[in-house]
């Protein structure tokens, strides 16, 4: 049982810079509670995991853990091996079935530690270990051979292995940064289930609705709030949706209403003032002894209430960051493509023809070349068979966002950013370095479309976004003149896009037992 399991945060604040990131979390999450973090890229979700693990020291407030913590970050260093990874997840299993087989020993001296060794290993359920891990890594599609070096793997293999692990240790209390990236629809559904059936905490950072709808309990909003609180919504995403335009919806409304008084409360101190300046004074035998005194007292009442209203006004609520996409004018025939072949990569069935305004969605399982087919067409790979000319200019968006130099600042590399709502001015005086990894994925959509691309091929385009942003870019791809070819894993997108041609990829083994069978028939 883990019901002593939980989470506690009082007053929780960070910053970076002399700039706070997170400020006045204060929070409680218990067993069987599955917490889903949700704000703009930069609102500090990643710097939350990060205190909640105790990885990262708070400015000011505290966190209380009971129980075991793991945490998933989105990024990962590529150093060491698949087994390495795997004893480090395992090694808590290992220790207590050692102290267990110590214990029993002993027990005829010590009957309480061999009690209390079967309890924790019933506990994290230590016999299991290795069947979950390796479970995991097969629900998972992640690589299976312990010697292979993570330098080795892709970045979606090497997140996959590692979140296998985090399955297979079976931690109390488990953080997830995007735990959804890389994932196709099959380790999605496994991890789900995975997760709603968690004893512990699950704390989650994600843009992926479905999953959020599907497991969270409760969702915690990072973006501003009226009081300047975070706000704690109970249910999935669809339930903070709705509640979320409410309340922004009461901010605006009370933030006008205090507007319009202060401006009739500053417009009457003027009268008033106004009245004594010109030595006003009340009709012969109006008021009597009140005569004199009736100006002033007014400016002062007035002045009061104006005073009150002031310490209890809500600030104006912040414009929030929304995206102006280019006018993409493209026109005629862009790209075509004979079926190609990258051997052991990807295996393009189909003669391919864009022209202005063509939708195409690319879904298939990991390792079945989505990622090489959309290089292909970009003109980034040469196919061994096949071939694929442009009639247009073309525009890659790739998985991962990179760049030559992250000394640089983001305005160098992108001034108009902030013109098309992807980052803020002051986001742009930054480093690259220090710009969250969701912010680093809108600087790479800036980049691409200030271009002008007259086809936009898009790689997983929703990973590291915040889900605001991921609705706008929804919006503006059904709109553009452009041809938009994306490849992606994510069941809201493919669902709001389900009227788009599709084409599914295979895994280079089926492809291969495909040409064998259609030879056999000939």
């Amino acid at each position: 049982m883990r019901t002593h399991v939980h989470l506690t945060t009082e007053d929780l604040t960070k910053g970076y810079d002399t700039a706070p990131v997170l400020s006045g979390v204060t929070l409680t999450v218990g067993a069987g509670q599955r917490l889903g973090v949700i704000g703009e890229n930069g609102r500090g979700k990643t710097t939350l995991l990060r205190l909640l693990a105790g990885d990262l020291p708070p400015d000011h407030g505290t966190v209380t853990r009971h129980g075991s913590v793991c945490l998933v970050t989105q990024e990962m260093a590529a150093t060491g091996t698949v087994g390495d990874l795997l004893d480090e997840a395992l090694k808590p299993a290992r220790e207590a079935l050692s102290e267990l087989d110590e214990a029993a020993t002993t027990i005829t001296e010590d009957e309480q530690r061999f009690t209390e060794a079967l309890a924790h290993a019933e506990a994290i359920e230590a016999w299991d270990a290795e069947r979950r891990a390796d479970m995991a890594l097969k629900s998972l599609d992640a690589q299976h051979d312990r010697a292979r070096r993570l330098d080795e793997l892709s970045v979606g293999q090497r997140y996959r292995v590692r979140l296998a692990c985090l399955l297979a240790e079976r931690a109390d209390v488990l953080l997830l940064d995007e735990p959804t990236n890389h994932l196709d629809e099959n380790a999605l559904r496994y991890l789900a289930d995975r997760l709603a059936e968690h004893p512990g905490v699950v704390v989650l950072v994600s843009h992926d609705r479905a999953l959020l709808d599907d497991v969270c309990t409760a969702v915690l909003d990072l973006d501003p709030t009226a009081d300047g609180e975070p706000r704690l919504h109970g249910g999935g995403y669809t339930a903070f949706k709705a509640a979320k335009k409410a309340e922004r919806a009461r901010w605006e409304q009370r933030f006008q209403q205090e507007n319009d008084e202060h401006d009739r409360l500053e417009e009457q101190v003027e009268k008033a003032k106004s009245r004594l300046v010109d030595g006003w004074r009340p009709p012969k035998g109006a008021f009597k002894h009140k005569r004199s005194t009736r100006a002033p007292s007014k400016v002062r009442n007035v002045a009061r209430r104006l005073a009150e209203l002031g310490e209890r006004r809500v600030p104006p609520p912040p414009p929030p960051l929304r995206f102006a996409p280019p006018d993409l004018r493209a026109e005629g025939d862009l790209l075509s493509a004979t079926p190609f072949v990258v051997p052991g990569r990807v295996d393009w069935a189909e003669p391919l023809a864009l022209s202005a305004g063509d939708r195409l969605l690319v879904v298939g399982p990991n390792g079945s070349g989505k990622s090489t087919a959309l290089n292909v067409l970009a003109g980034l790979v040469a196919p061994a068979e096949g071939a694929v000319h442009h009639h247009g200019r073309i525009g890659l968006l790739a998985q991962e966002s990179s760049f030559d130099d992250e000394t640089t600042r983001a305005g160098d590399v992108c001034p108009l950013a902030a013109e098309l709502g992807l980052l803020s001015g002051k986001d742009l005086e930054k480093p690259v370095a220090v710009l969250s990894t969701g912010q680093r994925r809108r600087l790479s959509l800036a980049c691409l479309l200030i271009a002008r691309p007259d086809v936009l091929l898009l790689d997983e385009p929703t990973n590291h976004l915040s889900i605001t942003l991921v609705d706008e870019l929804t919006e503006a791809l059904h709109a553009t003149a452009a041809a938009v070819v994306v490849a992606t894993h994510d069941r809201w997108f493919r669902t709001e896009c389900a009227g788009w041609r599709t084409l599914r990829t295979k895994l280079p083994s089926q492809c291969r037992e495909t040409s064998v069978a259609s030879k056999a028939g000939r």
